[in-house]
């Protein structure tokens, strides 16, 4: 996440709306005012400030283009949180993503099913067609903001035991990764926009840009699950750290 002031021309006497900006950003990075609090209205700091509102929205418009706050129209300005990471090399725990912001974490099984295979899910789990599949939608939270949605395919001729299995305890993620070490992974990571369905699960106007990180995993030569991580776009990114390979 960047800083306004990292933006802002710099001058010998700051000028009125650049000490606003200043005031509120040093707020936001001390932690006084933490992610998700309503700053002051326009008219509250205009009458603080003793200026126009033109001077506090010229302000309030370079703390959002930093990505320190978000404007919502008729609702007022909050503070953005920091935007979760993800390791593109590793398969990451959401809930130790979630963790990493500080935040309060929780997740909810939306949908529960369990089906025959289709010809569409041997391109997603590799090599099976028609054998019985458990498919999932679930919620992740951060806090009480939707933090990303699951949508998992499992293959029950792989493990069996997860057709019995409720995932009230555990999330679908670990639960697989305990009984079903894997051994091969693959990522695929797009841009996307959501959906009505999606957009409505994330709390998101639809339309909205997401990251989509599909992923598949096998342990030995069978494929044991397909699935589809969809996060706001704006609150989420992908780090990778690497060396260069030795000759």
């Amino acid at each position: 996440m960047g800083t306004a002031s990292q933006t802002r021309r710099a001058t010998t006497i700051p000028s009125l709306h650049e000490r606003i900006l200043g005031d509120i950003e040093g707020r936001i990075l001390t932690g006084e005012w933490p992610p998700g609090v309503r700053i002051p209205f326009e008219h509250e700091l205009s009458a603080q400030y003793q200026c126009s509102r033109m001077t506090v929205n010229k302000a309030l418009s370079e703390l959002a283009k930093a990505g320190l706050i978000e404007r919502r129209r008729k609702v007022g300005s909050f503070v953005m949180r920091a935007p979760s990471r993800s390791a593109v090399l590793e398969i990451p725990d959401v809930k130790a993503e979630v963790a990493a912001l500080g935040a309060a974490y929780r997740f909810e099984i939306l949908t529960r099913r369990q089906r025959r295979g289709i010809r569409a899910d041997a391109g997603r789990l590799e090599g099976v067609a028609a054998g019985p599949i458990l498919e999932l939608t679930c919620r992740h939270w951060a806090g009480k903001k939707p933090f990303c949605i699951e949508e998992r395919l499992i293959n029950l001729t792989a493990t069996p035991e997860a057709a019995d299995e409720n995932f009230e305890e555990i999330a679908p993620g670990p639960w697989l990764l305990a009984r079903a070490p894997w051994t091969r992974a693959e990522h695929r990571i797009r841009a996307r926009p959501a959906d009505a369905r999606r957009a409505t699960l994330l709390e998101v106007a639809e339309g909205t840009a997401c990251l989509a990180i599909e992923r598949r995993t096998w342990s030995g030569e069978a494929a044991i699950t397909h699935v589809r991580f969809t996060y706001p776009g704006e609150a989420h990114e992908l780090v990778a750290r690497f060396s260069p390979l030795q000759r």
